[in-house]
């Protein structure tokens, strides 16, 4: 059977997308895992929309223009927030529970935000309500999904897509699947980190993928870390939304001192990466490795209807919140860069399509603003749709920044190095391409990492696969790192401390054909 579309992964963005897809063909997804292993169920903060009466576009635009420090493409987030209303009307039809408030969808404002727009549903359990109701309408509908199956290769013909080859991750076997068009909906690479909030499935496999069949994979040193994940000994970080710094939550360190102010005016709704770089510092400067979030002089009840899985959680590991302090410290969280797509989600690649955190369409920039992620993915992911409707129809590429190609080059062999696995990869990204980067610390990474990928064997199996993918996106990271000499947004070097007008453009790396 040649199916209309298959879509890579099974999150929000790969749900939503395959939704929209059955009303214009057949539709296979391919998921690595089963259907409910998923990031965006980890999401808590919201989906931001300008829908307030003290807020527009207009406003929306420009805070999320402000955050992106320069590197937004400003057509792309025109359509973000212009289309945004109709999108979370889409959601509302497919039965998202949003929260309401006087029979109004209730809002909460969240850090760089102007006003209050960051629409919520089950207080602080957005992503898994919508991935829940989503996942539900997948599986009554005539969409046909392959669960526990990677794919590890897009099949090309001609230079236009026709196919996946994927690996029952069960049984070892090998299929191919054709298709008329393969929309990449995988994720993120959050779990190259030593401390994420991410879970284990974001290993950038989409990024991969798309990098090997010969599509741009862009902006990689832009990876976002949240400042507030809960640290305790033997407890896996666990985020703290934003949305309780939004609602009033202060941030003090090991001595009860409310520092935030010492660092940026905005204090605690400063941009998540002044945030958690401050956080980095007073850690240091205290010795300490956390510091804390205090809710307690917010009301007690309010606390728990409006953050209840927090609550929750953190009353599981022996603390209520509305009486104690609340250990935090940052955390990777979402990647900003990703497969690069124009507006309406393609590739350079015929055929080829990306959507959610696997995509970068250029509304983040250097840095995300908050709960504008859930939105790219509906907006965006409704535009693949329209696209592939009238494919015959020519739509350049948007390229309104200057970009720099770049490809992986040889890079110097170590003779010693330690051994890859996991562990070790997730402790060299956190230390060496972390919320602090050195251009000292970036080389060394970029060397080990080179000598690695060199060692590597074929991957015949989940586990070497995702190794294989994890180590080519570390080296993305590390190397687009290491080539901006410059700081901005979420990337930040010690040894380049001040933005440039003269990186005011994209690193795009392309395979050597």
């Amino acid at each position: 059977m040649i199916y209309d579309y298959i879509v890579v992964g099974s999150g929000i963005a790969g749900l939503y997308t395959a939704l929209l897809a059955k009303e214009a063909g057949s539709v296979l997804i391919l998921t690595k895992g089963g259907v409910e292993d998923c990031n965006t169920r980890h999401a808590q903060g919201g989906i931001a929309a300008p829908i307030g009466k003290n807020d527009s576009p207009e406003l929306h635009f420009q805070d999320t223009m402000n955050a992106g420090d320069g590197l937004c493409d400003s057509e792309a987030v025109q359509i973000l927030v212009n289309e945004a209303p109709d999108r979370i009307a889409d959601l509302i039809k497919f039965g998202v529970p949003f929260d309401t408030l006087d029979g109004e969808i209730a809002l909460t404002r969240e850090a760089a935000h102007s006003v209050p727009r960051v629409i919520h549903a089950g207080g602080d359990a957005t992503g898994e309500h919508i991935e829940v109701t989503l996942s539900r309408r997948v599986r009554m509908s005539s969409i046909k999904v392959l669960e526990y199956c990677l794919a590890t290769q897009i099949i090309l013909e001609a230079g236009k897509v026709k196919g996946v080859r994927a690996i029952d991750c069960r049984s070892g076997l090998i299929e191919e699947y054709e298709c008329r068009f393969v929309i990449l909906a995988t994720g993120g690479a959050g779990r190259l980190f030593k401390y994420t909030t991410n879970s284990d499935i974001a290993t950038g496999d989409g990024l991969a993928l798309a990098f090997q069949a010969g599509a741009e994979i862009t902006d990689m040193e832009f990876f976002q870390f949240h400042p507030t994940a809960v640290r305790l000994p033997g407890v896996p970080p666990f985020l703290i939304s934003e949305a309780v710094r939004g609602e009033g939550g202060i941030l003090r360190n090991v001595e009860s001192y409310r520092f935030m102010p010492d660092y940026v005016s905005e204090a605690e709704l400063a941009p998540r990466d002044v945030v958690a770089r401050s956080i980095l510092y007073e850690m240091r400067k205290t010795g300490s490795d956390r510091v804390f979030l205090d809710v307690t002089h917010i009301p007690a009840r309010r606390v728990a209807t409006r953050f209840p899985h927090i609550y929750r959680f953190c009353l599981d590991h022996g603390l209520d919140i509305t009486k104690g302090l609340i250990p935090v410290a940052p955390a990777a969280h979402y990647l900003m860069g990703g497969v690069k797509v124009n507006t309406w989600g393609e590739t350079n690649i015929e055929g080829l399509f990306a959507a959610g955190e696997t995509a970068c369409t250029g509304v983040h920039g250097a840095n995300r603003l908050a709960s504008n992620s859930l939105l790219e993915v509906v907006v965006f992911s409704k535009r693949i749709l329209e696209r592939t409707r009238e494919i015959t129809k020519a739509t350049p590429t948007s390229a309104t920044n200057k970009t720099d190609c770049y490809h992986l080059e040889e890079r110097k062999k170590l003779k010693t190095v330690s051994r890859l696995n996991l562990s070790n990869l997730e402790s060299l990204l956190w230390d060496k391409v972390g919320i602090v980067r050195s251009g000292d610390g970036l080389s060394e990474a970029v060397d080990i990492l080179a000598t690695w990928q060199a060692l590597l064997s074929q991957p015949t199996d989940r586990p070497s696969y995702e190794l294989n993918n994890m180590v080519l996106n570390a080296r993305f990271m590390a190397e687009a790192a290491l080539l901006r000499k410059e700081s901005r947004g979420a990337h930040f070097r010690t040894d380049f401390p001040k933005s440039s007008p003269d990186w005011q453009k994209h690193i795009v790396f392309r395979a050597k054909n």
